[in-house]
């Protein structure tokens, strides 16, 4: 035990002992995860205005809230909430939006995709690919250049932020002009070390990633499938990117992969590992001067890419 807690911070350690009193998720159903309580987040960050409204989509209307900063770029991200493609709201990603629009200085769409098991693989990726669709066709009414729309979400919301990039690609258009993906899923079928490493212990673990895997693909073909493990994609004419990453994580050695097989590319990436985290890190800025940090350098690279 003393080596499992010599890898993180000593805040950081804290927190992941008190999540782990929570069910693990494979004795739940999604709906009782969906019901577990979550961390509660500090007084919301304010922000200019914070709209609520629903856009078309594939399987009906998604519900959408347009985060805006009081000096706003005309530039947006197009924002997925994490939680394995199973759990998450909007509601749960409303204090990363507020500060990801506050230091980035643009509008932030975030978008209620469906979820899994009930809408399984591919119908999360069809919902962000079509909210940045219509973020792009609605730019003049979102105060926006439609050249300056990025992409981006947290652990499975970074994965359809980069496969929403794959598919505007593939079918031309629209333009994404950059992701920022936080500790994103890039392959689902991972054997990279940091999986190993990080099984047990850091909070999200080798089950957990199992649970989410099962609910929402049908078969080891979807799993391979470029769209869902995206670090298997080419990623040929992809937007540049920024990736964060924390040390104890075990999506870890696949984020920094999809930042490196990028860059190999000769596309402007790069990733940042936060020493001393674990995967959910960034729920707790006011906890851990690391995931204050990781929004401040968030916001600097939407700054740089955007304006």
């Amino acid at each position: 035990m003393a080596v499992v807690q010599d890898r993180l911070r000593p805040a950081a350690r804290a927190i992941v002992d008190q999540l782990k009193r929570l069910p693990p998720l494979s004795n739940m159903t999604p709906e009782e995860a969906r019901g577990a309580p979550t961390p509660l987040a500090a007084a919301p960050e304010p922000v200019a205005s914070v709209i609520a409204r629903g856009i078309p989509g594939p399987g009906g209307a998604m519900a959408v809230r347009i985060y805006r900063p009081m000096d706003a770029l005309p530039a947006a991200l197009v924002y997925f909430h994490g939680g394995g493609w199973v759990l998450g709201s909007l509601e749960g990603a409303d204090e990363s939006c507020r500060m990801l629009a506050n230091r980035g200085r643009v509008v932030v769409i975030s978008v209620d995709y469906r979820l899994a098991p009930e809408t399984k693989f591919p119908g999360p990726v069809e919902d962000a690919y079509a909210a940045a669709v219509w973020v792009a066709d609605h730019a003049s009414e979102l105060g926006i250049d439609p050249a300056k729309v990025a992409v981006g979400g947290s652990s499975a919301g970074g994965n359809l932020a980069a496969a929403a990039s794959l598919v505007a690609r593939d079918r031309g258009g629209p333009r994404i002009a950059f992701q920022l993906l936080t500790v994103p899923v890039t392959e689902l079928s991972s054997r990279a070390p940091s999986h190993r490493e990080f099984a047990e212990g850091y909070g999200l673990t080798a089950s957990d990633m199992e649970w989410f895997g099962t609910h929402y693909v049908n078969s080891r073909a979807d799993a391979d499938n470029p769209y869902a493990s995206v670090l298997r994609a080419d990623l040929g004419g992809l937007p540049p990117a920024f990736v964060i990453t924390a040390e104890c994580d075990p999506l870890r050695d696949d984020g920094e992969a999809y930042a490196e097989r990028l860059r190999g590319l000769g596309i402007p990436a790069s990733f940042k590992r936060y020493p001393g985290m674990f995967h959910g890190f960034l729920g707790f800025p006011g906890q851990l001067p690391e995931a204050a940090q990781a929004f401040e350098d968030a916001g600097a690279a939407l700054r740089a890419a955007l304006s």
